[in-house]
């Protein structure tokens, strides 16, 4: 106690230098954590997006993951209701799941024959209740607006397209989608749909079924027994997805008619369960409950099970930049760090030569001049840190509060503008620790010189 209490005492002889040193530790403190929280934000918030959309586990037949986009129909679960009926009513899973669903996907063309154009597209067979069950997850109280999915209130056979399938399929006027712009030059109007494809469509097409006055298109699939086969499909809306590739070959549909274009009257299957966590720190333990029934309860199934990471790999590379950009940042700051307090600590042992030759003869060790000056270190270290924080949590609280808003990587829709660093203890502890520690090895150096010093060369310093 007596030599923090003479440590602050010293630090308090020369108020100008000491504070220096304390502003640059303060502005260092205050661009990790802002940074740090920012980063993490936009980490929660692609997260969100995926677990939103693909949830936080994915069971999948063998191989699916590698070969399945090529041949879909090949790689489903036959028994895909066996499967989620014993993941959802297993004792050690079912308080931690929120939504079990099934999803199918397929690869085929889309036309509009009126305007003799189409392309290849993906298309997505979903249960509507369960997605819009899963839209709703929000773990982290981010501000995001909570939409129903568009295929919501639509009949068996509507789908909602993306803008740039809208596009190339000119169906933007019929749609009314803003800032769609049309070629110069169209196609010829083409005859309506080929008599081949309209006649694999009509056997396609489910009884009681009506045209309406929605424009449509013809979706062309291979089956399950590699046959084509085609379904005329009402286009309900036209969805941005935020990222073109992806806009420009989505096609949503209901699972039922998914199941119908790829299976017939065959037995329908589902390409995935998707699993939606209540947290996602839960993954470790799900996946280890999961894989004990896959070789137990559903043994005679071959199947795997991926997480929303390995199905989304930008998630990893957005975390690594980031992580990347903030270790450097921390570098440069602490190098700063470093060297301001190593500077402060040196002339305040030039300034008390004769102090410390007065203390060293009247019995202090050279490892309590050691201490004196690494004790000054760290309490520069750890008043910068508290300020450093508090000014950050002020900040933040700013920021969150301005109203200003940003689009965040994978998102469609403009969202406020937030710094996510109060609650974020990791954060706020590692960079108060950090800062602490470098100043104490800023000032080990000076202190160690000043602990060397000849006791009677000291003395007689001017």
């Amino acid at each position: 106690m007596n030599t923090l209490r003479l440590a602050l005492r010293n630090l308090l002889r020369n108020r100008r230098r000491s504070l220096m040193t304390l502003f640059a530790m303060v502005i260092g403190a205050v661009t990790i954590l802002l940074f740090g929280g920012y980063a993490r934000n936009i980490t929660y918030g692609l997260q969100t997006g995926y677990v939103r959309r693909s949830g936080h586990l994915q069971i999948q037949h063998k191989d699916y993951f590698l070969y399945g986009s090529g041949n879909p129909a090949a790689f489903g679960i036959v028994h895909y209701q066996h499967v989620m009926d014993v993941v959802a009513h297993d004792p050690v899973l079912a308080p931690m799941l929120r939504v079990v669903t099934p999803t199918l996907s397929l690869g085929g063309i889309a036309g509009n024959f009126a305007a003799s154009v189409s392309r290849t597209v993906v298309g997505t067979g979903v249960v509507v209740e369960s997605q819009n069950r899963m839209v709703q997850w929000n773990d982290y109280h981010l501000p995001f607006e909570i939409r129903p999915v568009a295929l919501s209130g639509t009949p068996d056979d509507a789908v909602i397209v993306g803008i740039g399938v809208a596009r190339v399929l000119q169906l933007c006027k019929a749609l009314d989608v803003p800032n769609c712009k049309q070629p110069e030059s169209l196609p010829a109007q083409g005859p309506d749909t080929p008599p081949d494809i309209a006649a694999l469509a009509a056997e396609a097409k489910p009884a009681g079924t009506t045209s309406g006055g929605e424009p449509r298109i013809e979706l062309l699939a291979a089956n399950v027994h590699g046959a084509p086969n085609v379904a005329s499909l009402r286009v309900f809306k036209a969805v941005t997805q935020g990222i073109k590739e992806f806009d420009d070959i989505y096609v949503g549909l209901h699972l039922v008619q998914a199941q119908r274009l790829v299976y017939g009257a065959d037995p329908p299957q589902a390409t995935a369960v998707v699993l939606q966590l209540e947290h996602t720190n839960q993954i470790p333990a799900a996946r280890a409950r999961l894989q004990e029934l896959l070789a137990t309860t559903l043994k005679d199934e071959p199947l795997e099970i991926q997480d929303f990471e390995v199905l989304n790999p930008f998630y990893g590379q957005a975390n690594n930049l980031f992580a990347a950009i903030f270790g450097f940042m921390a570098l440069l700051i602490g190098a700063i760090v470093l060297f301001t307090v190593s500077n402060t600590m040196s002339m305040a042992v030039v300034e008390r030569t004769t102090e410390i030759g007065t203390l060293r003869a009247v019995g202090l060790r050279r490892s309590g001049v050691r201490r004196l000056f690494v004790c000054e270190g760290a309490l520069l270290g750890l008043i910068g840190a508290l300020a450093g924080v508090a000014l950050a949590l002020i900040l933040a609280w700013l920021v969150n509060h301005s109203g200003l808003t940003w689009l965040p990587p994978g998102q469609v829709d403009p969202t406020p503008l937030t710094v996510r660093v109060w609650g974020e203890m990791r954060l706020i502890t590692g960079c108060a620790l950090g800062l602490i520690v470098v100043a104490s090895l800023s000032a080990w150096w000076p202190a160690r010189r000043a602990a060397r010093m000849n006791i009677v060369d000291a003395l007689r310093h001017v």
